[in-house]
């Protein structure tokens, strides 16, 4: 009897944990967006959030962030494992160095990329050195495509790494053996990686797609140090509503909206990439 419960008394930490940090805020969070401070259950601070000037632009910049970021991230780590994979000597240097972002919070990369791209940065002064007429307003609310550029550079350096850790571990599960018969039946290294390695790396792509795609619906901090209010975003006008406006009734909502578009993206990915048994065997 005993041993049939240990399980459960194993499990018993981390499912305290998920409930008083994640289930309770969560469903107080829920209450907040639904119900006025008097407890009376209202739809008024959803039609506030919809009401908000910048709503609109917020989830717009946020779903550009993802279509644009995400696919180029994947294919930029995937080009990186592949290369760490066929590297004869040096690969744990390269991967050391590639993963430094890991160690980098999202405000410090935001201020390191500011530092690139203010007026007086240093691209600024490498142009200028360049013979360049003028410093370039990279960051300006008056060249929306460069500051959604500036935007997307420093997103590709900061989070493509945990993409490429993911993908990297993937890739060294498959048995060299496939790729070994493939060759020898004359198989070439588009048809290999098309053929072998792509479907064999299917878990490690849906991993690294939810996480990857839950992350930059919840970007803030890179976009807020390079162009505070001038490029919002979901997260920015949920911290905007609870910091400056004091309103935490509309906060919730926008957290809330951001768990929904997250949720929906990782049953698409769950769907769309679903693993084969036989493929996990």
């Amino acid at each position: 009897m005993k041993q049939s419960r240990l399980p459960y008394w194993l499990i018993a930490p981390s499912a305290i944990f998920l409930i008083l940090l994640f289930v309770w805020p969560l469903l107080e969070t829920g209450l907040m967006a639904f119900r006025s401070p008097q407890g009376q259950w209202t739809d008024a601070y959803v039609l506030k959030m919809w009401g908000d000037l910048n709503f609109s632009r917020a989830m717009k910049n946020t779903l550009m962030l993802v279509v644009v970021v995400v696919p180029l991230q994947m294919v930029l780590a995937l080009a990186m494992a592949m290369m760490l994979q066929n590297m004869q000597r040096g690969r744990m240097g390269f991967l050391y160095v590639w993963t430094i972002p890991l160690g980098i919070s999202d405000l410090a990369a935001g201020l390191a990329w500011l530092a690139i791209f203010t007026d007086r940065g240093y691209l600024n002064s490498l142009l200028g050195m360049l013979g360049a007429s003028g410093p370039v307003s990279w960051l300006s609310y008056e060249n929306p495509m460069l500051l959604f550029a500036c935007v997307v550079i420093a997103e590709i350096w900061r989070a493509t790494s945990i993409v490429l850790v993911i993908l990297v571990a993937g890739v060294q599960l498959i048995p060299k053996e496939y790729n070994e018969a493939a060759e020898v039946f004359g198989a070439g290294p588009w048809t290999r990686f098309r053929r072998i390695t792509l479907p064999l790396i299917k878990p490690s792509l849906q991993t690294a797609l939810i996480l990857r795609t839950v992350m930059a619906f919840e970007v803030f901090a890179v976009v807020y140090a390079l162009s505070g209010r001038d490029f919002p975003v979901l997260v920015g006008e949920a911290y905007n509503w609870q910091g400056p406006f004091q309103n935490t009734h509309v906060a919730s909502v926008y957290a809330l909206l951001i768990l929904l578009i997250s949720m929906a993206c990782t049953l698409f990915y769950l769907r769309a990439l679903r693993v084969r048994r036989e493929t996990l065997a």
